[in-house]
């Protein structure tokens, strides 16, 4: 009978340890721009492993994200939104890719200010 406590004992022990799901966080974020033509653009960028969700609302200009943070950080999504050329609230975007936008997603930019 003993070999059953244990059996028992250490399923319950291994079931109660176990981690379940995925460490998700949402997150809401300010990034610069103009229409539809940008909300394709920025979520695009958000296209990478462990962000499950992402939207980006043309009014007010807010980006929110589901993502799995073993996977990404906020940093990091920040920055691909930046190298795709469009700023937000952690980084300052891409010169270059900004140029290459669209005539009507060329929004206007404010000086680069250090946090």
């Amino acid at each position: 009978m003993k070999p059953a406590y244990y059996i028992l004992f250490l399923l319950t022990l291994g079931i109660f340890s176990c981690k379940t799901g995925t460490p998700e966080k949402t997150e809401t974020f300010k990034v610069w721009g103009n229409c539809e033509k940008c909300k394709v653009t920025i979520e695009a960028a958000c296209n990478v492993d462990g962000v499950t969700e992402k939207d980006w609302n043309v009014e007010s200009k807010l980006m929110t994200v589901k993502f799995d943070t073993t996977k990404i950080t906020l940093n990091g999504i920040e920055e691909l939104i930046a190298k795709a050329g469009y700023d937000n609230d952690g980084y300052y975007g891409d010169d270059y890719a900004y140029g290459k936008l669209a005539s009507c997603c060329q929004y206007e930019r404010k000086p680069f200010e250090l946090k």
